[in-house]
C-alpha cells in the first residue's frame, strides 16, 4: 500500500510507529514533512504538500497518540 498526502490518518499511524518517543505537538512542519517523505510506504509528490495537509497529519498523530 502506498501512502499519499491525503492519507493523513494512515500517515499519522506510520509516524507513531516510526517515531514512538516523539511528542507530536512539538514537531515542526519542516521535520514532519521530511519524516513523511522518508516513510517506506510514502509515494507522492512533495509539491502536493501544504500547511493544511501537515496540520491534518499532525492532528491525527496527536489524536491517535493519546
Amino acid at each position: 500500500m502506498s501512502l499519499k498526502w491525503t492519507d493523513s490518518l494512515e500517515i499519522a499511524l506510520a509516524l507513531i510507529d516510526a517515531h514512538p518517543d516523539v511528542d507530536p505537538t512539538s514537531v515542526r512542519f519542516t521535520d514532519l514533512m521530511q519524516w513523511v517523505v522518508e516513510l517506506d510506504e510514502f509515494d507522492d509528490d512533495t509539491d502536493r504538500c501544504g500547511e493544511r495537509i501537515l496540520e491534518a497529519i499532525q492532528q491525527n498523530w496527536i489524536d491517535e497518540a493519546d
